[in-house]
């Protein structure tokens, strides 16, 4: 006769996870029963393994389809993490039973399909803005240990455990058996109807895990101890069994998929209620502390006392003060909220109100450092290298032990000097990640510098980034390989020619030169085709960075230059045409393509420019387009040297006419002036006229051209609006305008010695 103990428990709860001790310790099972996929069982064992650091997650994802996975995350106080290290410590075997993951999966995917189906159906009906508006179902997992504690009047789980379950003088088989029977009660409330979707998922769960456990027990195991989910505890008491046909019934003909498992590094972060994780805990470092105050068993610890501790050196890392006699004070003061509010002992609650209102002075702020550092935490997890693992992440692990770059759950700043080999290596490892969807780094600002020899990241190892390496395996065995195939797959599929200049200086940057060759075949098909102007104008600046920092690099950039040259060539033939008949929206468009095409060309000086400069002289010489972009092409006329000041000073006192009218006037000075007030303030016939323009506007048609002239005056910077203020308010007063003759030169000769001095030229008499 086999006698079954179960041990229902709250998923990632310390204290259920020193109950599941005491209880394995009390019961010497001779097989084990975890809840979990029954695949877990090929990884099981690599739980000894010294190298495994909790916290972790095993992984499970679908073979043909990575992006379709699922985690399966354990802390050292997770009860499923104390059952397994007990049984593999003890020599006892253990199992995990639940619905396997090649149907769990194949059940999702064909409910994602026909959801998909259906939104595409009801995208076409009336009822299409209804039906994307009602609510989504979310699994069946409730926490029934929280539902206990709800109803004693606890709003936390983990202190109704610690009242209610820690303290008792019972033992601790009786203990679950107690649990047991109190969710009984609560199942027999649940009235959903049998043919609920999340009834349905969570009764095939439990009749995966009965025929498991039947199994088990056919063995002639002596003892079986089964640890699972306190809502599922009742279902697995064999005397509540129902017939073993009635869950065969349930488990016939589910469909399959073929799935790997493995086990990734989890973060203490990421087990958190609040990032989504449907049984995730609020504080998974008080967890920590409380977990192992409990296993250590050390009647000379307070766990109050030693937590507040903690929270003070936290602040002292931070510089603010927290002295012990303070940490005292909290202690008292907790203890005293406690007995204030019918509580045994402190809990965190507790002690938070302790610790803000005598260790932080009553302010929330330091407290919220304390939540971050500590009562949450940045604990990174590991696992052993032999654990099962993509080539991919293979490759991928051993390059970031060659650049000494170890993932962090804590985000780092990273600065790389391309000058120097190893960096520049670290570089093209993340340019590589990042095209293959791998976000582990994000490029920054580098400060100041407008070096080409610096980059700057912000790294952050997210677990998600496991299953985006699992499906980036899909392109190849090595970062290389993967990054150059991906690129080759992402360029067959745009259409933009901006997308694909910005793929192929990625690929620039990633050391690619197979993607490389395989974005500028596409891209030559592209650019041959395209008709429209602003997306040839988008493409020139890329192609342009492309062609500068190739070699730079060394990289061989001709047919990249080939493809530059006929792209300026055709965008200039049809520039002026595309300029005329645009509306705002599409004259803002244009003149933003030519300030991007302007800043492509700027890079490459020995660029013959003599097309694009004849292209921009129609479009500032025709009445027929826009002011924005006429006004524009004005601007990076005068700022080549190609239109004199007075022409353009001519030029917008013709715009600025009462013969135009005054909205048209303002698009074309906005074009002209936009971003730069130098031309106002050296000029200051240029700054009559638009000061006499705007004090001659019709007080009808002001309001209209207000907001025009307020973005452009506002791009400037507070000294270029102050300078051109002082210069309106002094007028036209010769004595209050500057001239040379009031230069204070005997003054001014150290500066220029020193000028001189940097320039090379000779010495001044």
């Amino acid at each position: 006769m086999t006698d079954v103990h179960v041990l229902g428990i709250r998923h990632h709860g310390p204290g259920s996870a020193h109950s599941v001790a005491e209880a394995l310790g009390t019961i010497r099972p001779d097989l084990v029963l975890v809840e979990g996929p029954p695949e877990l069982d090929q990884v099981m064992p690599l739980v000894s393994d010294p190298r495994m650091v909790p916290p972790v997650a095993a992984l499970i994802y679908a073979a043909e389809q990575p992006r379709l996975a699922t985690f399966y995350p354990l802390a050292s106080y997770s009860p499923e993490w104390v059952a397994i290290r007990w049984a593999v410590s003890t020599g006892t075997t253990v199992r995990a039973i639940d619905l396997p993951a090649t149907h769990s999966f194949a059940l999702r995917d064909a409910a994602d399909l026909a959801k998909s189906a259906d939104a595409a159906d009801s995208a076409e009906s009336a009822d299409a803005d209804e039906a994307a508006q009602a609510p989504q179902l979310t699994p069946y997992r409730p926490d029934a240990i929280a539902m206990l504690a709800d109803a004693a009047g606890y709003s936390d789980a983990e202190r109704w455990w610690e009242d209610a379950v820690e303290h008792r003088n019972a033992g601790p088989v009786d203990r679950f058996a107690a649990i047991t029977d109190a969710i009984a009660e609560i199942r027999a409330l649940d009235d959903r109807p049998a043919d609920h979707p999340d009834v349905v998922e969570n009764n095939r769960r439990e009749a995966a895990m009965r025929r498991l456990l039947r199994a088990a027990m056919r063995e002639g195991h002596g003892r079986i101890a089964v640890v699972c989910g306190a809502y599922h505890a009742p279902a697995l008491v064999p005397d509540n069994f129902p017939p073993a046909s009635a869950d065969n019934k349930l488990l016939a003909g589910l469909p399959k998929t073929k799935v790997a498992v493995t086990w990734v590094p989890w973060t203490s972060d990421r087990l958190r209620l609040k990032t989504g994780y449907g049984a995730g805990v609020t504080a998974p470092g008080w967890y920590q502390h409380l977990f192992t105050h409990w296993i250590a068993k050390d009647p000379t610890a307070d766990v109050a006392t030693t937590w507040l501790v903690r929270v003070a050196h936290t602040l002292r890392r931070e510089n603010l003060n927290a002295s012990t006699a303070s940490v005292v004070e909290a202690s008292r003061m907790a203890d005293a909220l406690a007995a204030i509010r019918g509580r045994p002992s402190p809990g965190l609650s507790e002690l938070d109100d302790a610790a803000q209102a005598v260790l932080c002075d009553g302010s929330p702020l330091p407290l919220a450092l304390v939540h971050r550092e500590l009562t949450v935490g940045h604990n990174l997890g590991s696992v052993p290298e032999s654990a099962p693992t993509v080539p991919l992440a293979a490759d991928l692990a051993a390059a970031q032990r060659r650049l000494r770059l170890k993932p962090s759950a804590l985000e780092e700043f990273l600065t790389i000097d391309l000058r120097k080999p190893n960096q520049l290596a670290r570089s093209v490892l993340l340019h590589r990640l990042v095209l293959l969807g791998v976000n582990w780094g994000t490029p920054t600002e580098t400060g100041r510098t407008t070096g080409t020899f610096k980059e700057a990241w912000t790294l952050l190892w997210q677990p998600e980034l496991a299953v985006a390496v699992v499906d980036a395996s899909r392109y190849g065995t090595t970062i290389a390989s993967a990054a150059a195939t991906c690129v080759a797959e992402r360029a067959q599929a745009s259409s933009s020619l901006a997308d694909l200049s910005e793929l192929l200086a990625g690929c620039l940057l990633a050391d690619l030169p197979d993607g490389i060759r395989a974005v500028v075949t596409v891209l030559a098909e592209r650019t041959a085709m395209q008709q429209d102007v602003p997306p040839l104008l988008e493409t020139v600046a890329p192609l342009a960075r492309t062609c500068r920092y190739g070699n730079v690099r060394g990289v061989d950039v001709t047919e990249v230059q080939r493809i530059l040259d006929a792209t300026v060539v055709r965008a200039c033939v049809g520039l002026p045409t595309a300029c005329a008949g645009l509306d705002d929206a599409a004259a803002a468009a244009m003149r933003r393509a030519l300030d991007s095409a302007q800043d492509g060309l700027s890079l490459l000086p020995e660029l013959p420019l003599d097309d694009w400069h004849q292209a921009l002289a129609a479009v500032a010489g025709s009445d027929r387009i826009h002011g924005a972009v006429a006004g524009r092409a004005t601007r990076l006329l005068l700022d080549a040297g190609l239109v004199a000041l007075d022409e353009v000073t001519a030029r917008l006192s013709r715009r600025l006419s009462v013969a135009t009218p005054a909205p048209e006037a303002a698009a074309w000075l906005d074009g002209l002036l936009s971003g730069d007030a130098v031309l106002l303030i050296h000029d200051r016939r240029l700054l009559q006229i638009v000061d006499d323009w705007i004090a001659g506007v019709d007080d009808e048609v002001f309001d209209d051209v207000l907001p025009l002239l307020r973005r452009t005056f506002s791009a400037f910077s507070p000294p270029e609006r102050r300078e051109i203020g002082d210069q309106l308010s002094r007028g036209s007063d010769p004595a209050k305008i500057p001239t040379a003759m009031t230069l204070d030169m005997a003054g001014a000769d150290p500066a220029i010695r020193t000028m001189a001095r940097y320039l090379g030229w000779e010495a001044i008499a």
